[in-house]
């Protein structure tokens, strides 16, 4: 299976584009589930028709707001479908328009249909959830003397004490090793606890459960699981792989990060299928959960018997009598005083949710063709759980609470790090452009304001709803008040870190080891920050909570102490080779020869441009200040083509924005800081010769001469920060002209001490009129940059 490299450049401009200017609504109707049993006659006589207007409004505002390529959904009351609907488009090119009929990847909720099918087994007296696990797999042999207490009950209610992932077919492997080979690597790890003595959710573990269905049948785990529950249900757009018939309406799932880059997800399969290598779309799973509201019948086929439901939706307790929120693959919660019963699923491009209210037969299927956006998706299936027992109990229907961008001088405001004293907790807050964001504990959330009375609220693709206070310095935050810090450089990360920060991994799923307030950090499968404990010079402990409590990483050092690999929770990750080291120059190898490109662009015409501009006044930014210090690197061959641009270093810009950049050097100037120039005003005929240069997979880096660049308008400068003491520059994540992803404003890596002086630039940059590019920390352009136009003079014309 091919599986898409993937670059840092963002991916799916055309689609970001269509979207906010197209949005399809395919009405659904009403589906009558394959069942034999006659519909209710309260299903079939209720007046839905108010709740599903809110929900299909919700669902269409979350759509543009977050920007889900695609989401599917469906409203289920008994055995009836009440309401199916897609939104957005299921292809990337978007010429299809998303259905209810879509087919996404569903993730976890593969493991309801896996532990379904091995019960059916219990059911028949084949298999005993309370035996040893090694009675059906002799040689499943985890490094541990307890190992013979893991059950298949324990198994599957996430109590074995496996580890979360296994070595090999693991989430991150792209490989598609087999099952047999996935569970076999399971021997080389050992127990993270003693079976039945805590809750951890394990995907290795449900793995462990298809191997042993598959050692009890003829055939394999994905065509028992046809035969015996998707068949007699007839979800004829279900499997753990993709039919023929399936293919036609198989969504394209994306990826995002929290640098701003969003991709076309890979493709692979897991090697723990049996745990969520499932396809299907909201119509099928509805199926599903109308066999649940059965208590395993389907009309008149029966997939289990009702006791064995009860026993599947009855929650695991501890030895303290507490209920561990899981019975036998279902996640069971309290829900506004009901039962919920179901599963999330969360994998490569996709989210979905099943929840469904069994004592009121009322249940939400929704799916999205975006990674990490379980917190929506959840949001909207809840949002339609009420609705419905609004509707039934003629109560009022819940408006569904909307959120805006804080505005610009109030989200500045906010913009620092505050500490709370008794916990040690920190919060921090970041802005970028119209973004408003929150760094708190595992996550770092968008922050909105309600569109009714602007209150602070957590509101993105991750989560939505907790409230942050903010009075004289202090966020409240849940019950917590957290003080606003005084905003210096953190101190050094310890020399004995250095060589571990870093990026390690693949393309689609990349570890990022950082260092923050004094910690080092583990940044995994993109959105979960998880500060590490020290155990030695290269071993660190997850915290206890999250995906990977429990587990520890390994880090592999070469002789100069920079780590080659990390073994994080059992998997490897591979050090990747990103940017350059500290000092370096990015380098490329141009397409063509300088000296063979330079005679073209000298001959070409920049664009035409029609309007009325401002008259150019170009100024030397050193005759306004000369304590500004130049390092311009196209005078010179240090710079990421090696050849020499310019005839001399200078600096130039139009006034407005010159006499910008001297304002923000002084500012700096408090704090024993100034501003060091690479470049400014550049003619055009040079940003012609960057583009022709540079290999078309890293042009995201420089400026299109078809519409000119900003520096060409005399109003963008690339610049950074020196000690004025030292006369050195600052140490930033990346250099310079560094065509990585480590360049973006809000690249996650690094120390904290470099990110910190990252942001120091930004804010100050920004509060004088200018905006970072997205791409590149260095880059700003100011705000009047559209009243000038292109310029070609070389720097012994300026002013003639």
């Amino acid at each position: 299976m091919r599986v898409r490299r993937l670059h840092w450049k963002a991916a799916g401009h055309r689609w970001l584009r269509a979207l906010g200017a197209v949005m399809l609504l395919l009405a659904a109707g009403s589906h009558q589930l394959p069942t034999s049993r006659a519909q209710s006659p309260a299903a079939a006589t209720r007046d839905y028709q108010a709740a599903i207007d809110r929900l299909s409004a919700a669902v269409q505002y979350e759509v543009e707001a977050k920007g889900l390529p695609a989401l599917s959904i469906a409203v289920v009351d008994g055995d009836q479908v009440v309401w199916a609907q897609g939104f957005g488009f299921q292809d990337a090119a978007q010429q299809t328009p998303a259905s209810e009929h879509t087919v996404y990847r569903v993730g976890s909720v593969s493991k309801l249909f896996t532990d379904m099918a091995v019960m059916q087994l219990v059911e028949q007296g084949k298999l005993d959830l309370d035996a040893p696990v090694k009675d059906y797999l002799p040689d499943f042999q985890p490094q541990s003397s307890e190992a013979t207490q893991i059950t298949l009950r324990r198994l599957m209610t996430h109590r074995s004490g496996l580890v979360r992932e296994s070595p090999i077919g693991n989430y991150f492997d792209p490989s598609e090793p087999s099952l047999a080979a996935t569970v076999a690597s399971l021997n080389d790890t050992q127990l993270v606890y003693p079976p039945g003595t805590r809750t951890k959710y394990s995907n290795a573990a449900i793995a462990v459960v298809g191997a042993v269905l598959e050692r009890q049948l003829t055939g394999t785990h994905p065509e028992h699981v046809r035969a015996s529950i998707l068949d007699p249900l007839q979800m004829n757009a279900s499997g753990f792989t993709v039919t023929p018939a399936m293919q036609p309406h198989l969504a394209t799932g994306w990826m995002w990060s929290y640098d701003g880059r969003r991709w076309e997800a890979p493709t692979f399969l897991l090697g723990t299928g049996p745990a969520g290598n499932m396809y299907s779309s909201v119509v099928d799973l509805a199926k599903f959960m109308t066999c649940l509201f059965d208590e395993g019948a389907a009309g008149e086929v029966r997939i289990v018997q009702p006791e064995t439901y009860r026993t599947m939706v009855t929650p695991e307790r501890d030895e303290q009598g507490r209920s561990q929120e899981f019975g036998i693959g279902f996640h069971v919660q309290d829900f506004d005083g009901h039962t919920k019963v179901g599963h999330g699923g969360a994998v490569y491009g996709f989210s979905t949710q099943l929840e469904a209210l069994p004592e009121r037969r009322l249940g939400v299927v929704a799916a999205a063709a975006l990674d990490g956006s379980n917190g929506v998706v959840r949001r909207l299936a809840d949002y339609g759980l009420r609705l419905m027992l609004a509707a039934q109990d003629g109560k009022p229907l819940d408006d569904y609470r909307r959120t805006q961008a804080v505005p610009a001088p109030r989200a500045t405001a906010l913009v620092g790090r505050y500490h709370h004293a008794d916990s040690g907790k920190t919060v921090e807050i970041s802005q970028l452009n119209e973004q408003l964001y929150l760094h708190r504990g595992s996550f770092r959330y968008t922050l909105r304001a309600a569109v009714d009375d602007g209150q602070l609220l957590v509101d993105d693709a991750l989560g939505f709803g907790t409230r942050v206070d903010a009075t004289d310095d202090v966020l409240t935050i849940e019950g917590l008040a957290y003080h606003r810090q005084p905003s210096q450089p953190p101190p050094a990360a310890p020399p004995r870190w250095l060589g571990l920060i870093g990026e390690y991994g693949w393309d689609h799923n990349t570890l990022y080891i950082l260092e923050d307030a004094g910690q080092l950090v583990a940044l995994i499968e993109w959105f979960y920050y998880y500060p590490l404990t020290e155990i030695d010079e290269n071993t660190f402990a997850f915290p206890d909570y999250g995906l990977y409590h429990g587990e520890q990483l390994h880090f592999s050092r070469d002789a100069q102490g920079r780590a080659t690999q990390v073994t994080a929770a059992e998997v490897a990750f591979a050090r990747r080779a990103v940017g350059t080291e500290a000092g370096e120059t990015f380098k490329i190898t141009p397409v063509r020869p300088i000296a063979e490109l330079r005679g073209a662009a000298r001959e070409a015409t920049p664009p035409q441009e029609t309007g009325q501009f401002r008259e150019a006044e170009l100024v030397r930014l050193t005759d306004l200040e000369p304590s500004i210090r130049l390092d311009i690197r196209y005078a010179t061959t240090n710079n990421f083509t090696g050849a020499q641009f310019y005839e001399r270093p200078e600096a130039f810009l139009q006034r407005p924005a010159a006499e910008a950049v001297v304002r923000a050097h002084r500012r700096l100037e408090a704090q024993g800081l100034g501003l060091l120039i690479h470049d400014a005003y550049r003619p055009w005929y040079v940003t012609k010769m960057f583009w022709d240069a540079t290999p078309d997979e890293l042009k995201t880096f420089v400026a299109n001469p078809a519409s000119g660049s900003r520096h060409n308008r005399g109003c963008a400068v690339d610049l950074t920060l020196y000690d004025r003491s030292s006369g050195e520059a600052i140490e930033m994540v990346a250099g310079y002209d560094e065509f990585s992803p480590r360049s973006f404003p809000l690249y996650p890596g690094g120390t904290a001490r470099q990110r910190w002086y990252r942001q120091l630039l930004r804010e100050t940059m920004e509060a004088e009129g200018f905006e970072v590019y997205q791409y590149e920390w260095w880059h700003f352009d100011y705000q009047d940059w559209r009243q000038y136009r292109i310029g070609n003079q070389d720097f012994s014309q300026v002013g003639s």
